[in-house]
């Protein structure tokens, strides 16, 4: 079990917000194969305040997208008391800080990892959202600016001292993005110094990689990011793990063709066919990695227009592959 606050999980598992995925389609198809705290992708605080129309579409949900949680972005008081304020109206259960966006975009603007270089700053501006939020806060952070920076222990205990409830960690600096190893040392570190749960991320792909993870840090949760896209079926692996120690069967290929389909709906429906097939153009990249015709299939999704187009790439799929055991 996972405690933040007063927010319990059954199993210490995470669904992390990503730029450009996590939208309620995406969070609703993990939940069923046992996701249950799931977060909305990464909000800008500034946009919020000026009330972007994608930013405010960005927070839809609904009863069955519950727990919820809500990832901010900024670097300026007045724009994070301003989003606070306006969020205030909305219900999920849990607010996180970002402190970890390594994006040239997001840095060069004072935000998201490059807070990392200034501990002070961000614990200050930790205990202001912790002042100001009705809900228990917590915040990512990375291994550190690069590897000459501030250990990240030392940048966690000042933002324990701010209040915090738990503290999320990806295992790479800014500097490494998504590249190189993860560095597992560093989370254990982290780990032993704070009194608050620590949920570490990075690499976490499969059953083997989660269990190196706790194994190798201690952490009290495992927040899954990448290791989600177009694999919904690493919740079902992992709490199977957790519960008794047994790890489901792979999914046929007509259980994989069928969440495809499910996703694809939902896609169209939740944002119209133009904007949700070019969405689920990329899922379906996901979806068919490891396949011997991908590439060839994926230039067709690629040019996919209509419902119609797609479900014929998919059928495609199908008839390629239905002989072969996965």
């Amino acid at each position: 079990m996972l405690k933040i606050g007063n927010l319990k999980l059954t199993y210490p598992l995470v669904l992390a917000p990503m730029a450009g995925i996590s939208d309620l389609p995406f969070r609703l198809l993990n939940r069923k194969f046992g996701c249950e705290l799931a977060f909305i992708e990464m909000i800008n605080a500034r946009a919020l305040g000026y009330k972007s129309i994608r930013t405010q579409r960005m927070l839809s949900s609904g009863v069955k997208d519950k727990p919820l949680g809500i990832q901010l972005l900024g670097c300026e008081p007045r724009f994070i008391l301003r989003a606070l304020d306006i969020l205030s109206k909305y219900r999920f259960e849990i607010l996180d800080f970002n402190a970890a966006c390594p994006a040239r975009k997001v840095t060069r603007r004072g935000e998201g990892a490059s807070l990392l270089k200034e501990p002070k700053k961000l614990n200050k501006l930790l205990r202001m959202i912790v002042d100001n939020s009705r809900y228990p806060v917590s915040v990512k952070i990375r291994s550190g600016w690069d590897k000459n920076s501030l250990p990240a222990r030392d940048i966690s205990l000042y933002c324990q001292d701010a209040g915090i409830k738990a503290l999320f960690i990806h295992g790479r600096t800014k500097e490494q993005e998504y590249t190189g190893s993860v560095d597992y040392h560093t989370i254990r570190q982290v780990k032993r110094a704070l009194e608050i749960p620590v949920i570490a991320s990075g690499d976490i792909f499969s059953s083997q990689l989660a269990q190196k993870m706790f194994r190798e840090t201690g952490c009290d949760g495992l927040a899954i990011a990448r290791g989600a896209i177009g694999n919904p079926w690493i919740f079902k692996e992992l709490t199977g793990l957790l519960k008794n120690g047994k790890i489901p069967s792979k999914p046929t290929l007509k259980q994989k063709i069928k969440v495809m389909l499910e996703h694809l709906d939902s896609c169209l429906d939740f944002h119209g066919q133009r904007v949700g097939i070019v969405l689920f153009r990329n899922f379906f990249s996901w979806y068919t990695k490891g396949f011997s015709s991908a590439r060839r299939l994926r230039e067709k999704a690629f040019k996919a227009k209509t419902r119609a187009d797609m479900l014929q790439v998919i059928q495609e799929l199908n008839l390629t592959h239905q002989n072969e055991d996965f």
